[in-house]
C-alpha cells in the first residue's frame, strides 16, 4: 500500500513558531511502523515559514512577501533536521522534495517529479515533501500543503491520503463555537459536503483550514484515492485512520472519475481569477457533449483575467458547474461574448475554454 501523510504547520509548530519536537517524532514513529509492514510512505509537511519565525525570535508572523520567503529558507532545514533525526533512529532515510504549482501543470515538470517520488520510494526513502516557499511567491499568497498533498498523492497513485490537522475531522457545524456540532465519521463521493465552502485557517500560522482540506479531499475522491481528515495529537491515528477504525477521523470515499493532474488542478486548486456566465444551450453542451466553451454561449463575464487564468463557469441561475483555462482575457471575452465564430476580430480563437482545459463539476 502506498500512503500519502499531510501535517499541517498547527500541528509541528507551537504559537511561537517553534517545531514541535513530540508531534514530529510520533509522527515518524508512525512511519516507521507502516513501512515496517512493507508499505510505503510519502510526508508532505508544513511548518518551514513558522519556524523560520521561531529560530530568528520574532515576535510575530510578517506579512510581506520577501520576509515569508527569506523565514522559508531558514525555516525548511530546521524543519528537515527534525524528520531526519526521527527517520534515522527507525534506520529510515528522509528525502526533502520542494514542490510549486507548477509542477503538476507542466506535462514535463509533472512527469520529473513523479519520477522521483517513485525512485525515492524504491530506494527505501521517506520523501518529506513542502511547497517551495523560498522562492514560489505565488505559492504563499494561494498555497497550502493539503492541496500539494492530494495532487503527489493522484501523481503517485496512492491507496490513501491522511490529512493532519488539530481537529478531529468533520464536522456538522465548528465546534469551537457550535455546541451542537455533531462528527461527520464518513462522506461519499457525491456527497454535497464536499462542495462545502468551509472555513479558513484558524490560526496565523497555517495557510489551510477546513475549507482547503475539503478541496483536497475533492481532489483526493477524483482520483480515486481514500482520504481521512483526522486529529494529528491522537495517539496511533495514522495506524486507525489505514485501518478505518471508527473515530479515527472523516473518511471520505473515492469517486468513480478519474481527471489528469492538470484537470484536478484546474478544477480545484487553482487560483479562480473571474466567472463566465453561460446560457442554457451552452451549460448542455459542456455537459452532455464534452464540447469546448464558445463565445457564442456567454451571456457575461466578470473578474480581470488574463489568457491562461482560471475562471468558474455558472449558468443564469449563478449556479458553478465547470471550471476552465481561457484562451484569452477578460476584455476580449467580454468584447467577443455572445458573438459566433465567424463574426469574431482576426487573433480571437472561437474557444474561449478549450474542452481539454475544462473540467465539469457536476455529474455527467
Amino acid at each position: 500500500m502506498r500512503i500519502v501523510v499531510k501535517i499541517g504547520t498547527s500541528s509541528v509548530t507551537d504559537e511561537h513558531g517553534s517545531i514541535k519536537n513530540e508531534a514530529i517524532r510520533a509522527l515518524c514513529e508512525q512511519v516507521a511502523r507502516v513501512r515496517s509492514e512493507r508499505n510505503e510512505v510519502i510526508v508532505v509537511t508544513s511548518g518551514a515559514i513558522a519556524g523560520g519565525v521561531g529560530a530568528l525570535g520574532l515576535t510575530q508572523r510578517p506579512t510581506d512577501t520577501q520576509t515569508l520567503q527569506a523565514l522559508a529558507a531558514v525555516g525548511q532545514s530546521q524543519l528537515m533536521n527534525k524528520y531526519n533525526e526521527h527517520l534515522a533512529s527507525h534506520g529510515l532515510v528522509g528525502a526533502q522534495v520542494l514542490l510549486v504549482p507548477n509542477d503538476f501543470i507542466d506535462r514535463t515538470q509533472y512527469l520529473h517529479a513523479r519520477q522521483t517520488l517513485v525512485r525515492l520510494l524504491e530506494l527505501g526513502c521517506v520523501p518529506i515533501i513542502n511547497e517551495n516557499d523560498a522562492i514560489a511567491s505565488d505559492e504563499i499568497r494561494f498555497g497550502d500543503n493539503d492541496r500539494i498533498a492530494a495532487l503527489v498523492a493522484h501523481s503517485v497513485s496512492a491507496d490513501v491520503l491522511v490529512l493532519l490537522t488539530d481537529i478531529a475531522g468533520l464536522f456538522t457545524a465548528d465546534p469551537s463555537i457550535d455546541a451542537s456540532a455533531t462528527f461527520i465519521e464518513q462522506v461519499a463521493a457525491d456527497d454535497p459536503l464536499l462542495s462545502v465552502r468551509a472555513s479558513a485557517s484558524s490560526t496565523a500560522r497555517g495557510s489551510g483550514g477546513m475549507s482547503s482540506k475539503l478541496s483536497a479531499a475533492r481532489i483526493a475522491s477524483w482520483s480515486g484515492v481514500r482520504t481521512v481528515i483526522a486529529d494529528a495529537t491522537k495517539t496511533d491515528v495514522v495506524i486507525h485512520a489505514l485501518a478505518q477504525t471508527p473515530g479515527a477521523g472523516t473518511q471520505f470515499l473515492p469517486h468513480n472519475r478519474n481527471l489528469s493532474a492538470r484537470k484536478l488542478w484546474i478544477a480545484f486548486a487553482a487560483q479562480q481569477s473571474g466567472v463566465i456566465v453561460v446560457d442554457a444551450g451552452a451549460k448542455q453542451a459542456l455537459i452532455e457533449r464534452n464540447t469546448s466553451l464558445l463565445h457564442a454561449g456567454v451571456a457575461e463575464v466578470h473578474g480581470d483575467f488574463s489568457e491562461g487564468d482560471t475562471v468558474e463557469i455558472q449558468d443564469m441561475s449563478g449556479a458553478v458547474f465547470a471550471r476552465g483555462m481561457v484562451s484569452v482575457s477578460a476584455v476580449h471575452a467580454s468584447a467577443a461574448a455572445g458573438r459566433k465564430s465567424a463574426e469574431l476580430p482576426e487573433g480571437v480563437v472561437a474557444e474561449l475554454v478549450h474542452r481539454d482545459d475544462l473540467v465539469v463539476l457536476v455529474d455527467q
